[in-house]
């Protein structure tokens, strides 16, 4: 696993928070460029992080910042496997590392009337989507492929887990507080160096 290429990752994304501060437009800009490239290579997500459920999507947070401004999340999509149309509250960036994801997009909902959909948009390997309550924050997305697993990685403006945000039923509008919470209980060790130090000696 090239751990360092994740550890460059957070490193970049940290230092773009801290002279972005609440700039989103920046941020999307900026760390979209970030995560394409990241998301190019496929040899750093270790594959813990990568299993797929036989029967629910499963979100595995790889890293959290201190502060919780952002978090980095890896979104491991089994054959046909979709989310409920939800939103988000925070800025996000998703993107496609292995497979394709389609994505419906929503307006926000007239309480009592059905919810308007937009045309399906296909995420193919190596894109960047963008959310947020100010550029579009509630879709449903899902497996492109019936017969094989979709992973994208995700960055969003909080630590996304424990963030109270809604699920909707398109047809009424109506919403639904809910708390994603992750897969895992425990996090990718990125942070040993000790055989590039090894090496050195």
């Amino acid at each position: 696993m090239n751990t360092q290429r994740f550890r460059h990752f957070i490193a970049e994304f940290t230092r773009l928070v801290e002279r972005a501060g609440n700039d989103e437009k920046r941020i999307h800009a900026e760390g979209a460029t970030l995560l394409a490239d990241i998301v190019r290579h496929d040899d750093w997500l270790p594959d813990e992080y990568a299993k797929p459920h036989a029967q629910y999507y499963q979100q595995y947070l790889l890293y959290c910042d201190p502060l919780e401004r952002f978090s980095v999340v890896s979104f491991v999509w089994g054959p046909g496997q979709k989310t409920p149309v939800h939103n988000h509250t925070v800025w996000g960036l998703l993107g496609v590392m292995r497979g394709a994801e389609l994505c419906h997009r929503y307006d926000v909902p007239t309480p009592g009337k059905p919810m308007r959909q937009h045309p399906q948009e296909q995420l193919k390997l190596g894109e960047i989507d963008k959310v947020s309550p100010t550029v579009g924050d509630i879709h449903e997305v899902a497996n492109a492929y019936a017969d094989r697993v979709s992973i994208s990685i995700h960055v969003y403006g909080a630590n996304i887990g424990a963030v109270k945000r809604h699920v909707f039923d398109a047809a009424s509008g109506t919403a639904k507080d809910f708390v994603s919470g992750y897969s895992n209980t425990t996090l990718p060790n990125v942070w040993d160096r000790s055989a590039e130090v090894r090496a050195t000696l």
